[in-house]
């Protein structure tokens, strides 16, 4: 994908458009994005550049600072000019609750809020037609703009307050239940605004965008999600630069069929582009097209900071955590001084086991600014890493008084209380990740374990299969399933979940270098011998003899690296596989992974390669093939595992044999 010098020019202007219009409404974090999108957008020739605004007079206007385009709204905000400006200086003096009363007095928003709960009848048809307030309550006439800030100063002001009030974090009354009182009033405002517009036909007249998001943002947290994705559908339909709507509409979507299903009803543009990519990788989606999509908006903005991060997340959501760790280290060295989603980096180098790069990082994070949650998070995973699971949850704590919607700090908290054997506080911390964002399988999956800690298998099992709904190509979650129900007493369905655990892993390999990086492991012939252990000890359970062999072989055989004579591919004959990742069992794919196994190195000898050793030998003795017997029991006593059993079987074998052989004589 490439853009030529007047695409690159409109792009430009567009992007400046947004920063200057998310600012005058104090919408920083959506300005930020937009400014840092645009930064790494390179300039074009000047050659190409000059030919292209040859024909612009010098009385040129930046459209950036161009009136609006609506007399009515321009005629507005004119005559608002000087309460504006003072309600956005207050605004960013963190004075919301003055920045709201300049345009809208307490007087007037809690008499709507009393009218309205007052008469559910009439809030019943406000929602049919435009139903008139009392004269001294009626909306008052200003322009969009202000009407924007004032109700996000309230949205804000309800943020700020519900902190104070909430109690320390994981603290005896710390329910989590904690409301932004000023929700319901914004909400009710705006539902009577967007009343009044309505036209007789149900149509709203052409708006600015940014109420629509304001009015989503408040549905959200009311919980009507299907009417918040309608107002924001309409928000980045009228003003697609808003980032913030962008994400908003990316929480709501919790599948890929969701979110293949509103793709063709965006706006077709660039930023719609991005959001798929990046909702795509929140998914945990990989492949070639993935991948594909965020190389072309990368040669659109080489340096941008957001879709670097969207690159090096794809290659951890693949488990090529090499590539990611490389990916992170040179978004860190264009941008030493960016502390975004650098949480995830200390994850990355705490699963290496890096402890010399996540000290320096700790130290960055830390000498740029300590009160961050991310900068919390990456010091309290270099705490866990060094053991000192206390001062881990110390700062886990510290990154959630600073913001409790801090994913990561949940997660990793519940993490740090297991360690310390503390399973209620692991499972609290738990809930509150799923409640942040219940895409996160991470916390599905830490519940299971707790559970399982606790042995009470059906929870577990519930939770297990949550992780493995999200992560569904993750061999981890399917053997967590597996032996799960082992413990169950399910042998068959455990079979079912572990031959799935053995797809799932191949699956990723096959797909865990999307950028051509050549730090991934190429582990496809390389079937874990535990799962495979785990496989034949329940078929030999089930006195199913001849599966259990063959899976005890196929586990022996992992030692080389080689497939023992079985076909990866053919597990997929019994279980049932899900058609939520792409490239599912592919003939090409099946190709691919023949042409990798025969190169693999093998796992060595493992305990689990061992005791399959030792169980072949037992059942060679037992169908009196005594040499086999004997030459499993002899690699055995070379292994140094299970020496001295491995001796006893090598001399009964031996004296099974001269025995035949004196029979035969």
């Amino acid at each position: 994908m490439g853009l030529s010098a007047k695409d690159s020019l409109h792009l430009k202007e567009a992007l400046q458009v947004a920063v200057v219009k998310c600012s005058e409404r104090c919408l920083y974090q959506s300005a930020k994005w937009a400014a840092e999108l645009l930064d790494a957008l390179p300039d074009p020739p000047e050659a190409e550049l000059a030919q292209t605004t040859a024909g612009e007079s010098g009385t040129y206007v930046h459209p950036a600072f161009v009136p609006n385009v609506d007399p009515l709204e321009a005629a507005l905000e004119a005559q608002e000019l000087n309460k504006y400006l003072l309600a956005k200086s207050y605004f960013d003096c963190k004075e919301f609750d003055r920045c709201a009363a300049v345009f809208l007095p307490d007087s007037l928003l809690s008499g709507l809020l009393s009218a309205k709960q007052g008469d559910a009848e009439t809030s019943k048809a406000k929602a049919k037609a435009s139903t008139p307030l009392p004269s001294e309550q009626t909306l008052p006439n200003i322009s969009q703009k202000s009407l924007f800030l004032a109700l996000y100063a309230k949205v804000i002001s309800g943020e700020k307050l519900k902190d104070e009030d909430s109690e320390m974090i994981m603290g005896p009354q710390d329910l989590g239940s904690v409301v932004n009182k000023q929700l319901l009033i914004v909400s009710r405002f705006l539902e009577r605004w967007f009343a009044e517009r309505k036209t007789d036909d149900g149509e709203l007249p052409a708006s600015q965008g940014f109420l629509e998001y304001l009015y989503g943002m408040a549905l959200v947290k009311e919980k009507n999600d299907s009417a918040a994705l309608d107002y924001l559908m309409q928000s980045v339909h009228l003003f697609p630069w808003n980032w913030g709507c962008w994400l908003e509409i990316t929480n709501l979507i919790a599948r890929v069929e969701q979110l293949n299903k509103i793709a063709p009803h965006l706006p077709q543009n660039i930023m719609s582009f991005i959001f798929h990519a990046n909702t795509a990788v929140n998914l945990y989606q990989q492949g070639q097209d993935l991948a594909a999509s965020l190389t072309d908006l990368l040669n659109i903005f080489p340096t941008s900071s957001f879709l670097l991060t969207c690159k090096a997340l794809l290659n951890y959501h693949s488990k090529d955590l090499l590539a990611a760790e490389q990916d992170f280290s040179n978004l860190l060295a264009l941008h030493p001084h960016r502390l975004d989603s650098l949480d995830h980096y200390s994850n990355i180098l705490y699963v290496l086991n890096l402890r010399p790069k996540l000290a320096f990082l700790a130290h960055l994070c830390s000498s740029i600014d300590k009160f961050r949650p991310e900068s919390c998070v990456v010091i309290g995973n270099y705490y866990s890493l060094l053991s000192s699971h206390e001062k881990a949850v110390q700062y886990f704590r510290r990154a959630l008084t600073l913001d409790r919607t801090c994913l990561s700090a949940w997660t990793l908290m519940g993490h740090e209380y297991v360690e310390l054997k503390n399973t209620h506080a692991a499972i609290e911390s738990y809930r509150r990740a799923v409640d942040v964002n219940r895409r996160d399988y991470r916390a599905w999956y830490g519940l299971g374990q707790t559970y399982e800690v606790l042995e009470m298998h059906a929870y577990a099992l519930w939770y297990y299969k949550k992780a493995a709904g999200l992560r569904p190509w993750d061999g981890k979650m399917w053997q967590a399933v597996g032996s799960c129900l082992q413990k169950m007493g399910r042998e068959k369905d455990g079979i079912k979940a572990l031959k799935r655990a053995l797809l799932a892993d191949s699956y990723y390999d096959s797909t865990a270098s999307s950028f051509g990086s050549t730090g991934a492991v190429d582990r496809m012939a390389q079937m874990d011998p535990e799962v495979l252990l785990q496989i034949a000890a329940m078929y030999d359970r089930l006195d199913e003899e001849e599966e259990a062999k063959a899976y005890m072989e196929l586990c022996v055989a992992q030692e080389d690296g080689g497939a023992g004579g079985a076909d990866v591919g053919g597990l997929a004959d019994s279980v049932a596989i899900h058609h939520d990742s792409p490239g599912a069992g592919s003939e090409d794919e099946a190709e691919a992974a023949g042409d990798r196994a025969a190169g693999h190195e093998g796992t060595g000898v493992t305990p689990a390669t061992s005791k399959a050793r030792m169980w072949l030998a037992r059942h060679a003795m037992r169908a009196e093939d005594y040499a086999t017997a004997n030459r499993l029991a002899t690699e055995l006593c070379q292994d140094g595992v299970e020496v001295e059993e491995a001796k006893a079987l090598i001399r009964e074998a031996r004296s099974r044999m001269e025995l035949g052989s004196m029979v035969e004589r």
